[in-house]
């Protein structure tokens, strides 16, 4: 019992491999997100907060911090909802893609794996 403490202890404030990969697509939405406000194709009132949500999410994430996995999960789980709604609505398929991609990163951020590495 003693060796499996030792062992989840030893990863914990390891990063893993995915979690880089994840920060780096949630800052490319989120820029893509103030880009769209931005030109006026996007509501400011909802993207916005969203956006600055999960990038301030990102770089606690980064540091592997706990406040930092809330919000990129939460940005993810929001962002999947608003894709999946946005192709409903607007009768776009494609986004559909997005939608799922979302819920993927969503799914991989609420392991257990993932949760024990976080300081």
């Amino acid at each position: 019992m003693g060796d499996k403490d030792t062992k989840r202890a030893s990863v914990k404030g390891q990063m893993l491999p995915g979690i880089a990969g994840i920060c780096m697509y949630m800052l490319v939405v989120a820029l893509a997100g103030v880009f769209g406000v931005w030109r006026g194709a996007y509501p400011a009132m909802v993207v916005l907060p969203i956006c600055t949500m999960v990038v301030v999410g990102v770089f606690g994430l980064l540091r592997l911090r706990r406040w930092g996995w809330a919000l990129v999960t939460a940005g993810s789980l929001l962002l999947s909802g608003m894709y999946g709604w946005m192709a409903r609505s607007m009768g776009q398929p494609r986004l559909w893609v997005m939608a799922g991609l979302d819920l993927c990163l969503f799914l991989y951020l609420v392991r257990q794996e993932t949760r024990n590495r976080l300081l």
